[in-house]
């Protein structure tokens, strides 16, 4: 069963930066994609940045050029690194592995920024 874990989530003020860490264990099939979602206040989860298995890269409009995502080392960690952070930022923000299987979610870490 693969579990994925995520860290770094807290309190800023605009214009600051975090950086999310998700760690992915167990037997994964066939990896297409590392990704992170948020749902904020009263919205839809929605699709923040994606890390293809061929290491190419999307962003959602709204963070472009202020959003990197990036595998460690190991392969199994999927960072994102969120710079000039907005308050339109603050949401609780998922992993998401997917594979040629299924995909699987992780529980979120709350990001929140103030103004």
């Amino acid at each position: 069963q693969v579990q994925l874990v995520e860290s770094g989530g807290g309190s800023v003020q605009a214009g600051g930066s975090l950086r999310l860490s998700c760690t992915a264990s167990g037997l994964i099939f066939r990896l297409k994609s590392m990704d992170w979602y948020r749902q904020g206040p009263g919205k839809q989860r929605e699709l923040v940045a994606r890390l293809d298995s061929d290491g190419s890269t999307n962003y959602a409009d709204s963070v472009k050029g202020r959003f990197t995502i990036s595998r460690g080392n190991a392969g199994n960690t999927v960072y994102l690194q969120m710079n000039s952070l907005k308050p339109e930022d603050t949401a609780v923000y998922y992993c998401n592995l997917l594979s040629a299987l299924r995909d699987y979610w992780g529980r979120g870490t709350q990001v929140t920024v103030s103004s």
